[in-house]
């Protein structure tokens, strides 16, 4: 496996990666990986101490087989980051392993995962690989290490240059779907967030590659491979540094699994895909936030929801 293994990229911003790095290290195959690191540029003054802070710990990190530092001049967002990097690296490699700069991996993290790249690769209806596991209550009694399901994860995941390069990433089919209920509840299988996110992101009001890459692979009717239990922990809820993330949301939060993995050519389970859908179905505070953003009044109902936590 060594001789064929996948360069790892990181994206990061204001955040130390220290914890993502010790993590990667703590895996055998790290010292035979290459790592590029993307770290995004300042918004504005308030970020760039952060910056730059990031910036001096990226030039200490050593024990990959070999390091690239891209340093982003202008602040360029992290979907515009992600597209633009993944597109860069997976052109020259042809497959990769995306994390970002919140994440915690297992001790076997890098051999699942290009296990999963080998092991998949020549099957097209495998999209992706997913390193994060949601804690899903019906695999209490499922034996098989891994399934599949209709949504892909942006918590640790892995593809192949084939399958990255037939994304439209301007969604130019969007005025029909959107139309169309019928495909709207198919693609909703994957959870109810997933058209409401595709929504705010037509309208402008969200900008995330994740969701356009969620809806490329519903059309081309794949499924991405999940470890039944994580390979991933997702720690960056809490400090503010992130784009997206705010909040601690015990749902999310897994224990990491350092067992090797099996794979197998493992089938659709309709039992599974539903309780996948189930388990990513909004709540009802969130369906009332998903109307504020689309809207009006998000901002402030998102400040008043935290000064009433606080309280």
């Amino acid at each position: 496996m060594k001789n064929c293994l996948a360069p790892i990229v990181i994206f990061t911003y204001r955040r130390l990666i220290n914890q993502t790095i010790e993590s990667l290290l703590s895996n055998e195959l790290a010292q035979d990986s290459e790592l590029y690191i993307f770290s995004d540029g300042s918004k504005n003054e308030n970020d760039l101490e952060d910056v730059i802070e990031v910036r001096k710990y990226l030039q200490t990190i050593e024990g990959f087989k070999s390091i690239k530092i891209i340093e982003s001049e202008v602040n360029k967002g992290l979907a515009d980051s992600i597209i633009d990097g993944v597109t860069q690296v997976i052109d020259k490699y042809g497959k990769v392993i995306v994390l970002e700069d919140d994440l915690i991996v297992s001790t076997d993290f890098l051999e699942y995962m290009n296990g999963a790249l080998n092991f998949y690769e020549k099957d097209k209806k495998i999209w992706s690989i997913s390193g994060y596991g949601p804690k899903l209550p019906c695999l209490a009694n499922y034996n098989d290490d891994i399934y599949l399901t209709v949504r892909g994860s942006s918590w640790g995941w892995a593809t192949w240059k084939d399958r990255w390069n037939t994304i439209d990433w301007h969604i130019k089919d969007w005025n029909t779907f959107q139309k169309n209920k019928d495909l709207i509840e198919k693609f909703n299988l994957g959870g109810n967030d997933l058209y409401k996110m595709l929504e705010l992101q037509m309208l402008g009001k969200i900008d995330s590659w994740a969701i356009r890459w969620c809806y490329n692979q519903f059309k081309f009717d794949s499924y991405t491979v999940y470890p039944k239990k994580s390979k991933i922990i997702n720690d960056g809820f809490s400090d503010e540094k992130g784009t997206h993330n705010s909040g601690v949301n015990n749902k999310w939060i897994t224990e990491l699994d350092n067992k090797t993995i099996t794979f197998n050519d493992t089938t659709i389970k309709k039992e599974i895909i539903e309780c996948f859908q189930h388990y990513h179905n909004l709540s009802l505070i969130t369906k009332i936030g998903y109307f504020l953003k689309k809207n009006t009044g998000y901002k402030i109902a998102k400040k008043f929801y935290k000064y009433l936590k606080n309280q």
